[in-house]
C-alpha cells in the first residue's frame, strides 16, 4: 500500500487524473471503476478538464460503478447511475452506454448482483478503481461486518451511513433507501490497481485503521491492506492520525527514478 499525503484537494485531484490516465496509456480499452460520493469529484472534473484540451481520451474505455441504491423511482437524481451522468459521463468523451452498474430497480436482486458480478468478468476486470471511505471505515456500501471475501450483494445501509447521505436527500433522512446493491470486498480486490482518495479530518480514523490498523470486519476498507497494488491519496487532515505519517511523507519526496504509482 503507497500513501501520499498532499497539500489540498486540487493536488489530489491531479494525482488522481495522473494515475488513471496511465491506466488508458498502457491500455485504451481500460474498464475504469467509478466512485460517487464527493471525494472522486475533482477527479471527474480533471479527466473532463484534460479530454477538452486533447491531452486524453476516454472513449476506447468502459466503466463499471461501485454501488447503488434500491427502490429509488427510475431516473431519480440521487440514483448513482443519474449521479455518474452528471458528475463524469458528461464531463469526458466514455459513451454512456459503455458505463454500468447493479440495477437498483430489479425485483430479483440475487440475480441482479450474480448478472452484474458476470458483466465484470465479461468486461476483462476492473483495471483502476475508485473509491472513497466513510467515517466508519465502508468501502462502497460494505459497512461494519461486511464479509470481507464478500461478492456483488444486497445489503442494508447504516444508520450512520444514511443520516451522512442525508445532505444529498434535502437533509431529509427518510428519503435515504436502506438497502442498496454493493460490489462486495472480494469483488473489489479483485481490481488490478485500488485507488482510494479521503478528505477532510472526519475520515481521519478510518484512514488510520484502513492503513494502519488490524484488518477487521469492523473495519471494512482495512481489507485492502492484503491487496499488491493500492494507492491512498490523503490531504494532511484525513492523514492526521497516522503514526507513520512522516515516513509516508519522506517516502512520496525520495520516490524512485521512473517510479509509478
Amino acid at each position: 500500500m503507497e500513501v501520499v499525503i498532499l497539500p489540498g484537494e486540487e493536488q489530489i485531484a491531479a494525482v488522481g487524473a495522473d494515475i488513471i490516465a496511465q491506466h488508458v496509456a498502457a491500455r485504451p480499452a481500460a474498464v475504469l471503476g467509478l466512485a460517487t460520493g464527493s471525494s472522486p469529484l475533482r477527479v471527474y472534473e480533471q479527466l473532463g478538464r484534460r479530454i477538452a484540451a486533447g491531452d486524453l481520451t476516454l472513449s476506447g474505455c468502459s466503466a463499471v460503478l461501485l454501488d447503488e441504491y434500491l427502490g429509488l423511482p427510475t431516473g431519480h437524481r440521487e440514483a448513482y447511475r443519474q449521479v455518474i451522468e452528471r458528475e463524469f459521463v458528461e464531463r469526458v468523451d466514455i459513451d454512456s452506454t459503455r458505463v454500468h452498474g447493479p440495477d437498483g430497480s430489479a425485483s430479483d436482486v440475487v440475480v441482479a448482483c450474480a448478472e452484474y458480478e458476470e458483466q465484470i468478468r465479461a468486461a476483462g476486470g476492473v483495471d483502476v478503481q475508485l473509491l472513497g471511505i466513510g467515517g466508519n471505515g465502508h468501502i462502497a456500501f460494505n459497512e461494519p461486518g461486511a464479509s470481507l471475501a464478500g461478492r456483488t450483494q444486497a445489503r442494508m445501509l447504516t444508520e450512520q451511513t444514511r443520516r451522512d447521505n442525508a445532505r444529498f436527500f434535502g437533509d431529509d433522512i427518510d428519503a435515504v433507501p436502506r438497502h442498496c446493491l454493493t460490489q462486495g470486498i472480494g469483488t473489489i480486490r479483485e481490481a488490478r490497481h485500488l485507488l482510494l482518495i479521503a478528505l477532510g479530518s472526519a475520515k481521519a480514523e478510518a484512514v488510520q485503521q484502513l492503513v494502519e490498523g488490524p484488518v477487521s470486519a469492523l473495519w471494512p476498507a482495512s481489507a485492502l491492506q492484503l491487496h499488491p497494488h493500492v494507492t491512498v491519496l490523503l490531504d494532511d487532515a484525513a492523514a492526521s492520525r497516522l503514526e507513520l505519517r512522516e515516513h509516508y511523507l519522506a517516502s512520496a519526496e525520495h520516490r524512485l527514478a521512473g517510479q509509478r504509482y
